[in-house]
C-alpha cells in the first residue's frame, strides 16, 4: 500500500475582484451608488450578509480539488448546491497497490494505529492479488476502504461555500474533513474578509495537521 496526504489544490481566483463585484451586484438590489475608488460596496455586502440576504454572492464560484479519504467524499457529496466530480473505481485499472490517506485521528505508534495499519495492509494484499489474478475494476472496488484515497473536484458559489464551511470546520465535523476544509477557510478569510471573515472554525485543530493548500492548474 501507499500512504500519502491529503492535499488542496485551489483555483486561482482574484478575492479583491470577486469582492468588487459582488458588490456591484448587491447594489443592484439596494439602489445602492457603488463607487470603488470608496470601497463602499465592502459595506453593503457586510450588510447584504448580516440581513441574510446572500443570494447575491451566488454569482461568483470557485473551484477546489481535494484529494482525501472515501469517507470525507461521501459526507462532502451530500450538499446539494454543489457540483461534484470524483475520481471513479476504474481508477483500480492502473494501480498495483492502493493508494491510502493517513489517517489524522488515530495517532501513529498507537494500538489503534496498530490495528488499522495491519487491516489496511491485509486488504491491500488481497487487492494485488485478486489484480494479477485477472478481477476487474467493479470487483477490486468492493474491498476499497474509506481510507482510501479519491480526487475529487468541487465547484460552489460563494453563497453555498458560507454555508458548507461554516458547517464542516466547526469542531462537531469529521477530523478528516475539517483537516481539508478548514486550510480552505482561512485562506478565504485570508483573500476576501468580508465574504468570509465572519465564519468561525475550529481554532484548536492542530495547524500542522492542516492539509498542504497548492493551485489548481488547468493542464
Amino acid at each position: 500500500m501507499k500512504l500519502i496526504d491529503p492535499i488542496v489544490y485551489v483555483e486561482k481566483y482574484d478575492g479583491a475582484e470577486i469582492t468588487r463585484f459582488l458588490g456591484n451586484m448587491a447594489s443592484t438590489s439596494y439602489n445602492y451608488e457603488f463607487d470603488i475608488a470608496k470601497d463602499n460596496y465592502k459595506d453593503l455586502l457586510l450588510k447584504c450578509i448580516k440581513n441574510g440576504h446572500t443570494s447575491v454572492l451566488e454569482h461568483k464560484s470557485i473551484t477546489i480539488k481535494m484529494i482525501g479519504d472515501n469517507g470525507v467524499y461521501k459526507d462532502i457529496e451530500r450538499h446539494r448546491y454543489a457540483s461534484f466530480s470524483n475520481e471513479r473505481y476504474t481508477r483500480f485499472e492502473h494501480q498495483d497497490e492502493l493508494e491510502i490517506i493517513k489517517p489524522v485521528h488515530i495517532e501513529e505508534g498507537t494500538d489503534f494505529y496498530k490495528e488499522w495499519e495491519n487491516c489496511i495492509k491485509k486488504l491491500d494484499e488481497s487487492f494485488q492479488t485478486m489484480k494479477k489474478e485477472g478481477a476487474t475494476a467493479e470487483q477490486l472496488r468492493m474491498i476499497a476502504p474509506y481510507s482510501v484515497a479519491v480526487e475529487m473536484n468541487m465547484t460552489c458559489d460563494i453563497t453555498e461555500w458560507r454555508h458548507i464551511l461554516s458547517l464542516r470546520c466547526s469542531s462537531h465535523t469529521h477530523p478528516a474533513i475539517r483537516q481539508l476544509l478548514i486550510p480552505v477557510l482561512v485562506k478565504f478569510k485570508q483573500d476576501m474578509p468580508e465574504l468570509f471573515g465572519d465564519i468561525d472554525y475550529d481554532m484548536e485543530f492542530p495547524k500542522e495537521k492542516y492539509a498542504k493548500i497548492l493551485p489548481l492548474e488547468i493542464v
